[in-house]
């Protein structure tokens, strides 16, 4: 019907009538040569209609894709196309008859010089500022590393780096467990860079480290007046910054139980409410959560949600520490000397012998994390280029056996303080004294390491130092 009505319009119309609707327009063969186009366009172009005719559209137009739909027969819609310095908005279609490809249809938007003026002054502004904050995000939220970046040929490595490979390209949410050092968030940033959400934000963020009553504003965001101090225009959460691209939640079983309700809804839904907000937000991101605890005695004890656990538990990939890896600890340690390298301007440090042994015999409890800090440590005391047993800490040099950290650590857990010397006062004191001590003889033992001795006294990260502000340690 509609066609039957075109035709009653005259055809001298027609012309007039395009050039009004589509402002800026060409039509090309299946070739790409040019077979109509409109002189609001050539006059833009700099060329007339005689000369433009029968020509290649790609000699005539920059940067044009019109030969290109016109062979695929994809179309193109609201894509920016660079012409004479700036961009324009162009839609390209694919024309058929009797089902087959014949050619393609483009316009652009403005129709004169004075529109074009118009988008000069306002909406290249609008894309400038766009490319600006692209960028930012790009930079800010982009992932890091890959899987050439997780060194080790141990079997139990080996197969956990296949399985985060294999599952990369699923969308599935995967749960990473593994003791703190272990690489955990290198893992994250692998997965997603191997998954077809490369090019969008990757998105961490630690549970532990941002205080309860925050976490909730920094995961969904608020609206403008929702608390005192709130931004105006209220702020983008971590949800909808991740939006299309991956969330990793790091240290995962720290989150407040009533936290972990919000995020189960958020999950389940695939939408999120700012705070001080109304409407319901669609998102659309994969989710990496990783922790150093053990979630299934949490579920047990009722300290993690067993419903959140089950949907963040598809698929599991625990990493194995590197007391379990001896034979990746040479090859690991060369690896992060060639980093630590660059950092400090120098070339060709070696180990030695009696050194890689040392580094082999020890328990690592802080994993590769404390690997790299004695590396780092070793060549800011290195005159030469062979790192000697002089050149590492004490607590290194002075072991003797690869049961000797086992023993030691063994032997200072049992240390209690002396409650002789406690004086006689209330209960709450009392308690808060034994427990300083405790701290102490932890921070002792680990030469002043907070990581290691939160881990020996079976505390989180965040309590230690909390309780380390409290007693001025």
């Amino acid at each position: 019907m509609a066609c039957q009505g075109f035709k009653n319009i005259p055809y001298s119309w027609h012309e007039q009538i395009i050039d009004l609707l589509a402002e800026r327009i060409v039509v090309v063969d299946r070739e790409g040569n040019i077979l109509y186009i409109n002189e609001a366009y050539c006059e833009f172009l700099g060329t007339t209609v005689e000369k433009a005719l029968n020509e290649p559209v790609y000699e005539v137009i920059e940067n044009s894709r019109m030969h290109i739909v016109a062979k695929t027969g994809k179309k193109e819609l609201a894509a920016v196309q660079p012409i004479n310095g700036s961009e324009m908005i162009a839609n390209r279609y694919p024309l058929y008859e009797n089902g087959e490809i014949v050619g393609a249809l483009g316009t652009v938007m403005f129709r004169n010089p004075e529109e074009w003026r118009m988008y000069k002054s306002k909406i290249q502004r609008l894309v400038e500022e766009l490319r600006y904050y692209k960028t930012k995000v790009q930079s800010e939220y982009k992932s890091k590393h890959d899987f050439s970046h997780l060194i080790g040929n141990s079997p139990l490595f080996v197969a956990a780096k296949k399985l985060a490979e294999r599952v990369s390209e699923s969308a599935s949410y995967i749960l990473i467990i593994g003791e703190s050092g272990t690489g955990k968030e290198l893992f994250a940033h692998s997965i997603h860079n191997n998954s077809d959400r490369s090019g969008m934000p990757f998105v961490a963020v630690n549970c532990a480290s941002i205080p309860e009553h925050l976490l909730e504003s920094e995961l969904f965001g608020y609206e403008e007046g929702a608390f005192t101090g709130a931004k105006k225009g209220g702020k983008k959460g971590l949800f909808e910054i991740a939006n299309n691209g991956t969330l990793f939640l790091d240290e995962i079983g720290d989150m407040p139980i009533a936290m972990q309700s919000k995020l189960l809804r958020v999950l389940q839904e695939r939408e999120i409410h700012r705070v001080g907000g109304q409407k319901s937000i669609a998102v659309d991101v994969r989710i990496i959560a990783a922790t150093h605890r053990d979630l299934d005695k949490m579920v047990a004890e009722g300290h993690f949600r067993q419903d959140l656990y089950y949907r963040l538990n598809v698929i599991k990939i625990e990493i194995p520490p590197l007391r379990k890896r001896k034979e990746d600890i040479e090859l690991i340690a060369m690896n992060l000397l060639k980093k630590l390298e660059g950092r400090f301007f120098r070339k060709g440090i070696e180990l030695s012998q009696e050194v890689k042994g040392k580094l082999t015999q020890h328990s690592w409890p802080g994993n590769i994390r404390e690997l790299e800090n004695v590396l780092e440590r070793s060549i800011n005391v290195l005159d030469g280029q062979v790192i000697e047993l002089d050149h590492l800490p004490l607590y290194l040099r002075e072991q003797e056996s690869p049961h000797h950290d086992e023993k030691k650590k063994s032997k200072t857990s049992n240390i209690m303080p002396d409650f002789s010397t406690i004086p006689v006062q209330p209960l709450k004191e009392t308690l808060a004294a034994v427990e300083k001590q405790a701290i102490e003889n932890a921070l002792a033992f680990t030469k002043g390491n907070k990581l290691e001795a939160a881990k020996y006294l079976e505390m989180s990260k965040t309590s230690f130092y909390e309780k380390c502000k409290l007693y001025n340690l």
